[in-house]
């Protein structure tokens, strides 16, 4: 099972309640080619499958243009990917939990390598606000769907 390295210069966890059903949730975030139809961070994304562990997929967002290989899949319940782009490897790891009519996700990603060494702080903050505007991009969605 892929984990996120906790001793990268620059890691974030975070999670938020999403008021959709969990299949609504799962579907949105896995269905990775439509990335760009709700999400304005990512400019573009070529996949063409299938969603399992070993396929990879190319994505284009913050100007980083960034190949990430699928290491796990437990469908509705964790995703989790990873890959190098200009000097920094990040690894990325989505957790799904529904309880009632919610749904928990939790994500968490490492960024490691010589840029993150030279601003881990800048970088830092770069992938937290990354990731705040993901989880308020999915939430939104999500519940407007539902």
């Amino acid at each position: 099972m892929l984990t996120i390295d906790e001793n990268a210069p620059a890691v974030v966890r975070l999670s938020t309640v999403i008021d959709a059903p969990l299949a609504t949730v799962w579907q949105l975030h896995t269905d990775i080619a439509a990335w760009p139809t709700w999400h304005p961070d990512i400019e573009k994304v070529e996949f063409d499958g299938p969603l399992a562990p070993g396929s990879s997929f190319r994505w284009h967002t913050h100007g980083l243009d960034i190949t990430s290989t699928i290491q796990d899949l437990v469908p509705g319940e964790r995703i989790a990917w990873g890959g190098p782009t200009a000097g920094i490897t990040g690894i990325h790891v989505w957790t799904f939990e529904q309880t009632g009519d919610q749904v928990t996700v939790h994500t968490e990603e490492s960024w490691s390598g010589a840029p993150v060494e030279a601003a881990a702080d800048q970088l830092g903050q770069a992938l937290l606000d990354s990731l705040v505007n993901w989880l308020t991009q999915l939430k939104r969605q999500a519940e407007q769907a539902r």
